[in-house]
């Protein structure tokens, strides 16, 4: 069954250019809520601290909080790019992350090869990841422009070939960095359509973003963070207040 369980989580970035001694005191002396020494002498930033929460299945989850609140290295760890330095997190499910979809994305290499290189990554066969390219095409309406490299795309070429590789497969887990959304209004109109049904097919979903519009038209429970510890965590109009 679906589920996000973190106790104690803890995430920190060491700051490697910084290397003098009286900078260190500097530093930690007027940041000493985020900026500290760890056991390797190295000033590092705390930018999780001891998060405990859990996620089950049917729960949509917004994460609210300023910039720098953490909201992003949240998804991040949730989704297995950073390594927690101290506790214990456990995500049940297949995963899907529209995070950052471009991510990966090898410029010199085709869109189709792209697509089957992200099957492959996905643990799928061959046939799969030629079904999955073929579905891919057709709905990022690329054409003849998948067998180009992804260098020659345009901006909205890119976005709509990255957002019909991100959304091709419905995952049981979807984590999301603000609501992803871009390209032309033809092509707009479909993605916002497999958008609402990925997020509404979805066991669970972990939305960060600014927007309370979205928060409250999509969301049942949000987790406030504020300078990487978790300060509000409840049902959406009670954390919002109104």
């Amino acid at each position: 069954m679906p589920l996000i369980r973190a106790e104690g989580l803890a995430i920190e970035f060491p700051l490697y250019h910084v290397g003098a001694r009286s900078l260190k005191k500097r530093l930690l002396a007027k940041t000493p809520l985020r900026l500290k020494q760890d056991d390797s002498n190295r000033v590092v930033v705390a930018a999780l601290r001891d998060l405990d929460f859990s996620i089950g299945r049917g729960e949509r989850v917004a994460l609210v909080g300023h910039n720098g609140a953490g909201k992003t290295t949240l998804l991040r760890t949730l989704a297995g790019v950073y390594e927690p330095v101290a506790g214990r997190l456990e995500v049940q499910g297949s995963i899907g992350s529209l995070i950052d979809p471009s991510a990966g994305m090898d410029q010199e290499s085709t869109g189709r090869e792209n697509i089957m290189l992200r099957a492959l990554f996905r643990g799928m066969t061959e046939e799969e990841g030629l079904v999955m390219a073929e579905e891919v095409g057709q709905f990022s309406g690329l054409g003849e422009f998948l067998d180009v490299p992804v260098r020659t795309y345009s901006a909205g070429m890119q976005v709509r070939l990255s957002f019909a590789m991100a959304t091709v497969i419905a995952p049981e887990v979807l984590l999301m960095d603000e609501w992803f959304l871009a390209g032309d209004a033809e092509f707009m109109t479909r993605a916002t359509e497999r958008l609402e049904r990925l997020v509404s097919d979805a066991d669970i979903l972990v939305l960060a973003t600014h927007s309370m519009e979205i928060v409250r038209q999509w969301c049942t429970r949000a987790i406030r963070l504020d300078a990487g510890r978790i300060v509000a965590d409840g049902p959406v109009a009670e954390v919002l207040g109104g």
